[in-house]
């Protein structure tokens, strides 16, 4: 027995060292993969699925983040632009360094007074994605059919969903569109007054966080890469400065500039690895499955599940539906992945360092491309029988009351989050978290839309 226990245990280290491992990996191959919610979304990578066998799309219900943009805050640009211009002034930087201040310079001149608006590359994100949509779903946007959009109030937001409703007009200008974007829709659209929202910030999960951060912060690479004088280092607010430059090295992929400069090559592979630990970490903590929060972050997004699940069933109804476009902030799409336990990310873990160790629901399927891309984008499509016109509803599909679905029931829907998909409704999707907090796994299949 206690050979067998060895054994095991081993085989459970070997799995979470080979995972762990794999991180580095593909960060170490793609360095912009470290840039979490400021990863510039590269768009499908992988041969897309057929619909099932017998069904046809009919409906389309999106929930989408804003495309590239600029870092919020003038702090961003200002905290290492100043703190390295005066070592500059003092003689304390180095050649590197330097370097680091013309870089720096230029995205601060270009982002100064845009901070938190979408790049033209965030708003060529949304055309490309939008033009995918109409080319791998061209029977939902036939004739004039009808184009529900919103967005929230956030000027980044709302340029995204014009650039992706210009772009289906290039392909049908008989489309009729409704587009939006009011507070009125904010309760589900991106609701941050409930409840849940003020339990996210439970006391213990902050301070549990700082101690993970307290651990895995070593910048002083980075300071002999940048400055000559220690000394001069200690005069520094040297936590606010690095967050703030490493949000720049992030975020240069997503300006004009990302074809000329790089700043990933001033810090070393473990502060890069370090600083994506973090990050995820918080991301976890705030919007994700954290038990010292009993996952209050996930069910913020409550309200915007039954909207999915009310407007669906509306649309069902009709005989030519069309599509249901939303466009919002990753601090949504995230806890929304969490909540319908994509992949997966539902299940919570019992240490923060063990984030980096998980696997998905699915021992066949690799998490790290979600997880790169996971603030990227969900987009759902409904598949009808080809036979079928009598509508299904989902929120009978879905509820309690039909834990195991009939598998007669016409209607399935296709999620799709970065470069993964999941089949959902008949394989049991909204009902697990929506009026019940029992976690029902999804499995990963492929990729049908994004």
């Amino acid at each position: 027995m206690k050979k067998s226990a060895i054994v095991l245990a081993c085989l459970l280290w070997f799995t979470l060292s080979v995972n762990a491992q794999q991180a580095r990996s593909d960060i170490k191959a793609n360095v912009n993969l470290a840039a979490s919610n400021y990863l510039a979304y590269p768009g499908p990578q992988k041969k897309l699925s057929p619909a099932p066998a017998g069904y046809e799309p009919f409906y389309i219900s999106h929930y989408g983040r804003h495309g590239s943009r600029y870092t919020i805050g003038k702090d961003s640009y200002n905290i290492p632009y100043f703190t390295l211009l005066k070592a500059d002034s003092l003689g304390k930087l180095t050649p590197r360094g330097k370097e680091v201040l013309f870089i720096i310079k230029q995205l601060r001149d270009m982002g100064l007074s845009r901070e938190g608006e979408l790049t033209l590359l965030g708003a060529q994100q949304h055309r490309d994605i939008a033009r995918r949509m109409y080319e791998r779903f061209p029977q939902v946007f036939n004739g004039n059919t009808h184009i529900d959009a919103k967005s929230t109030v956030v000027i980044r937001c709302i340029l995204s969903m014009e650039n992706a409703l210009q772009q289906l007009l290039v392909y049908n200008p008989k489309l009729d569109i409704r587009h939006d974007a009011s507070r009125h829709d904010m309760y589900y659209m991106n609701d941050e007054h409930n409840a849940y929202d003020k339990l996210r910030h439970y006391k213990l999960s902050k301070d549990t966080l700082k101690a993970f951060n307290a651990r895995h912060s070593n910048s002083d690479h980075l300071m002999s890469v940048l400055f000559n004088d220690s000394e001069f280092v200690k005069s520094i607010d040297r936590g606010r400065f690095v967050s703030e430059l490493f949000k720049q090295a992030k975020n240069l992929q997503s300006t004009d500039l990302r074809n000329k400069y790089s700043l990933w090559n001033i810090f070393s592979d473990d502060e890069i690895y370090n600083f994506w630990q973090m990050d995820y970490a918080g991301w976890y903590v705030y919007g994700g499955p954290n038990k010292l929060n009993k996952g209050a972050g996930m069910y913020t997004q409550l309200n915007l599940v039954k909207n999915i699940i009310e407007t669906a069933d509306t649309c069902i109804r009709l005989p030519h539906p069309g599509a249901t476009l939303r466009y919002a902030h990753e601090s949504d799409v995230m806890p929304l992945v969490c909540l319908l336990n994509l992949n997966g990310f539902g299940n919570p873990v019992d240490n923060l360092d063990d984030l980096a160790y998980r696997v998905g629901t699915d021992t066949k399927y690799s998490p790290w491309p979600a997880m790169y891309s996971l603030f990227s984008i969900k987009t759902s499509v409904l598949l009808r029988a080809n036979k079928c016109r009598t509508p299904t509803f989902l929120s009978k599909c879905c509820s309690m009351k039909t834990r195991q679905p009939s598998p007669l029931k016409p209607i399935v829907l296709l999620i799709t989050i970065g470069r993964t998909c999941v089949p959902t409704c008949n394989s049991a999707w909204l009902r697990h978290r929506l009026y019940s907090r029992k976690v029902i796994a999804c499995k990963a299949g492929n990729v049908v839309a994004s």
